[in-house]
């Protein structure tokens, strides 16, 4: 019996006995059938959507950041999850290729430009999951012992690459500018050409007093961003600004200051945070107040932010550390100097201190931030001493405002807070408007509409208010209306003829100030500023990208009527008109052009 059964049938002789069959390559290998990629190719699609989309529909808003901030989180969370459970990869790829991931990813942190740790998140991590999964799914063809090589590849050239780049910045609307790591910086390239250059213009130090059509500080007199008194030629394609100047400057975000021949900015020299006088016609230096000081951070750049402000021959400067500078304005000694951070205890802002220094009644105040009630903090002209501290702020890279509300003198504060009126002499709160920030940066200065009207305004769809104030005791505070039609971000506004303008991120925008409606809105200067040529019913608008144009105050439509290009490099200073001459800079160039009479 036994027999019988160990022996093949006769049907079974007589045929032929087919090789066994072999398991396909990939459960030979690591034990798995091929992996299951379908889930993966959508979640890599979901990843770029969330990253890409909030730009597209809203550039600049809290979605846009959001969206550039976790999309790539996202992506890593969700493609661990699938690469885990339900890859169907080998259990030992499943934990060796993460394992071979992360150190490449730690290697390319270690061996990264320090201002791009933030880019291997943003940037890195996106593109090298993409490449991953990409080849996966053009591989199939491929035994995965060499799809498991091309990981590995992938892994240490998709981050070794991260390694080759420099983040630079980015601009209003969020775009990164990145360059390559070892090219010259803007700022190199000026020191390197500065080595170069000539001395300074023979100075005569005489007494400057203001005279007309001087420029003495931040937005003008009043710091409104309105000039009158001036007209210009509109048809540039006959009478175009004429240049004068062009040179490169050291990086910062100060503006320009104009008093007779004499042109005052901030800008940062290497280690030295410097206070420059140049002269108008030439562009060259007059003198140089430097300060052994060195701001920096990653969205703006190097460089001091706040604007100089002339007073009866004295020049005041705020550095972006917290140093408070009382200089000779024709010769640029130093006649005292305090630091914020040693008088109040403040901390010194994420994007520096950018408060442009307000002069009034003997007094300069300028924002510190500091706790126990010194969001404000005055020094008397004569000898810097303290006058008085004062008010709520603890975050916020707006300057003080000098008003008239209702006949009563105050300046006005803007901060994370909200809105603060004080008594200019002695520093006592005159009234108070909450409207939070939420943490967020607050920037632009109020803007006074008529004797009793202020409107306030801030970024990330809070929107403006108009406010109205009347005197009594205590001051009666009354909300006119609330609009989200602009969101002013670091974008001053002007008013004129019973509207707004300005800009609501990208898009300059009209808004009715009766109602808060918005009329118009229009792309093409990226986050620019505006200077208010009242005379005319112009609008100078000095773009993102640097270039200059005129644009009507019409409420009716977006009809620009002449464009040039003034200088190259992200521009967000404000522009200055002073003598029949239009100054402008960012943190690349300076240039001066001569402005032709209608």
């Amino acid at each position: 019996m036994s027999d019988l059964v160990s022996q093949p049938s006769a049907s079974q002789q007589g045929r032929p006995q087919s090789p066994p069959v072999e398991p396909p390559l990939a459960l030979r290998v690591t034990g798995t059938t091929r992996p299951r990629l379908w889930p993966s190719v959508i979640l890599v699609g979901l990843m770029w959507l969330l990253i890409l989309v909030p730009g597209w529909v809203d550039p600049g808003s809290m979605s846009h950041f959001l969206g550039m901030f976790y999309g790539p989180i996202f992506g890593i969370l969700t493609l661990a999850g699938w690469w885990f459970f339900a890859s169907r990869v080998g259990w030992s790829d499943r934990w060796q290729l993460p394992l071979a991931f992360l150190i490449a990813v730690i290697l390319a942190g270690l061996l990264a430009h320090p201002s791009f740790y933030m880019g291997l998140l943003l940037f890195g991590l996106p593109v090298v999951l993409t490449l991953s999964v990409g080849w996966l799914v053009l591989t199939l063809w491929l035994s995965w012992p060499i799809r498991r090589a091309g990981l590995l590849v992938l892994f240490v050239v998709g981050w070794g690459s991260c390694d080759l780049f420099r983040f630079d910045g980015i601009a209003g609307s969020m775009q990164s500018e990145i360059s390559w790591r070892w090219s010259p910086t803007a700022e190199e390239r000026f020191l390197a050409e500065r080595g170069e250059a000539t001395g300074f213009v023979a100075n005569q130090a005489v007494e400057l007093t203001l005279q007309p059509g001087d420029w003495p500080g931040f937005r003008g007199p009043r710091r409104d961003g309105r000039l009158v008194g001036v007209r210009l030629a509109t048809d540039w394609d006959k009478n175009p600004p004429r240049l004068l100047w062009k040179q490169r400057v050291g990086p910062g975000w100060s503006s320009l200051t104009v008093i007779g021949q004499h042109l005052f900015t901030q800008e940062q020299r290497d280690q030295s945070e410097v206070v420059v006088c140049y002269d108008t016609e030439t562009g060259k230096e007059r003198w140089v107040h430097a300060d052994q000081e060195r701001f920096t951070e990653l969205v703006a750049g190097p460089g001091p932010r706040a604007t100089p402000t002339f007073h009866e021959g004295k020049l005041y400067t705020m550095g972006a550390r917290g140093t408070l500078n009382c200089l000779d304005a024709a010769t640029g000694k130093k006649l005292w100097s305090r630091n914020l951070v040693a008088d109040t205890k403040a901390r010194i802002p994420q994007w520096g201190f950018s408060s442009s220094p307000l002069v009034h009644a003997g007094l300069v105040s300028v924002y510190a931030g500091g706790p126990d009630g010194k969001g404000l903090i005055a020094y008397r002209i004569q000898d810097g001493e303290i006058a008085w501290t004062a008010g709520k702020a603890q975050h916020s890279y707006c300057s003080p405002h000098l008003a008239q509300i209702d006949g009563v003198e105050q300046i006005l504060f803007c901060s994370d807070f909200g809105l603060e009126a004080f008594d200019p002499i002695r520093g006592t709160l005159l009234w108070d408007h909450q409207f939070s920030t939420n943490g967020m940066a607050r920037v632009v200065q109020p803007a006074l509409l008529g004797e009793r009207d202020i409107l306030l305004g801030t970024w990330m769809n809070k929107g403006t208010r108009r406010l109205r104030l009347t005197k009594a005791d205590p001051w009666k505070l009354e909300e006119i209306w609330n609009t989200t039609a602009i969101n002013p971000y670091y974008n001053d506004l002007v008013l004129h003829q019973g509207h707004l303008y300005g800009f609501d991120g990208i898009f300059l925008t009209c808004v009715n100030l009766d109602e808060g409606e918005k009329r118009w809105r229009a792309r093409g200067y990226g986050n620019g500023q505006v200077l208010l040529l009242a005379d005319q019913d112009l609008l100078l608008v000095l773009s993102e990208q640097g270039d200059i144009a005129l644009v009507p105050t019409d409420p009716t439509a977006h009809k620009p009527i002449a464009r040039m290009k003034a200088i190259t490099g992200k521009t967000w200073n404000h522009p200055t008109i002073a003598h029949g001459k239009l100054f402008v800079r960012n943190g690349e160039e300076m240039a001066c052009f001569a402005l032709s009479a209608p």
